[in-house]
């Protein structure tokens, strides 16, 4: 069978898993069976030839491509997604995406009838290298270009893990120029290279422990987090409740008046810019610091637009 074969057999195996969420041996092969059509028509010599070995064979391989464990029941004598609560928003992120991937797959030459917003390169031709140094603890050599240095510098560094940020994507890795973590964009990375060098993990580090509180990529040095109060007007706030700010918001006042939200967060520029792009649906109550530096802002627009007229 084709790769592209293998991969719609996982892909209709989570899609059973998904809707019924618990699902015999049986019943899988069922499922797998009467969507052969579709399995077909992405590798026409394919048989399904299904075992519980084969099978085996197929949850180890979702699990290394989708980060998705499917475990089985004795109780139940079923199959069933297992994932815990402290991982439910990473799981329906995963989950998200693949019920995208399951759409294209459907819908193969019907590229018409979806329409892709249109950005610049995001770097994502280095994702496999980048994943292979950081799985393997091996440095990696790149060129570096910031957007606002026309220089383009040489970097060697320890990369730990991939973060994605508003269509981006970062690697967080510890420079070796200076020894401090940083963020790096995919865009600006060029001439990747793998080392032949191992790096060992700090193990008094723990890198998502401290962006816990993060909005963004960069989180300021020797500072706490704090708890931040704001208002949205009705409408805005059914908005922010279907896609919340961050996972720690939660609902202080909700009314015909207002959203109230509380979270938890480093106020950093990544945060302003984003409560900003609210304009007037949004009103900061709490910190002071934070009331301050978003007032500052919108009296320096004001300044630009007069200044301009």
């Amino acid at each position: 069978m084709s790769k592209r074969g293998y991969i719609s057999r996982y892909l209709i195996i989570i899609k059973k898993l998904k809707a019924s969420k618990y699902a015999s041996f049986d019943e899988l092969k069922e499922y797998l069976e009467r969507n052969l059509e579709i399995l077909n028509s992405k590798d026409d010599q394919l048989t399904i030839g299904f075992s519980k070995r084969t099978l085996q064979r197929d949850l180890k391989e979702i699990r290394d491509l989708f980060g998705i464990d499917i475990e089985y029941s004795k109780i139940k004598k079923s199959y069933f997604i297992s994932y815990s609560e402290a991982d439910a928003m990473d799981f329906q992120r995963r989950m998200e995406a693949i019920d995208m991937l399951n759409s294209i797959q459907l819908t193969e030459g019907l590229s018409q009838h979806l329409i892709y917003e249109r950005r610049r390169a995001s770097g994502t031709e280095n994702l496999h290298g980048l994943i292979h140094a950081i799985t393997q603890k091996q440095q990696i050599n790149f060129q570096y270009k910031k957007y606002w240095d026309d220089e383009v510098s040489q970097r060697t560094v320890e990369p730990y893990l991939l973060k994605e940020f508003k269509y981006r994507w970062y690697l967080m890795a510890r420079d070796h120029k200076d020894g401090i973590v940083k963020s790096f964009g995919l865009d600006r990375i060029s001439n990747l290279q793998i080392k032949d060098r191992p790096f060992e993990y700090p193990l008094d580090y723990n890198l998502e422990e401290n962006y816990r509180y993060a909005f963004g990529i960069t989180i300021p040095l020797d500072e706490t987090p704090y708890e931040i109060i704001l208002s949205f007007e009705p409408h805005h706030g059914r908005y922010i409740k279907s896609l919340p700010l961050h996972e720690s918001q939660q609902v202080l006042i909700d009314n015909e008046k207002e959203l109230r939200l509380k979270l938890k967060l480093f106020i950093t520029p990544d945060l302003i810019m984003e409560l900003l792009s609210f304009g007037k649906h949004l009103k900061v109550i709490e910190p002071k610091i934070l009331v301050d530096q978003i007032q500052e802002e919108l009296l320096q627009t004001i300044k630009y637009y007069k200044a301009t007229n």
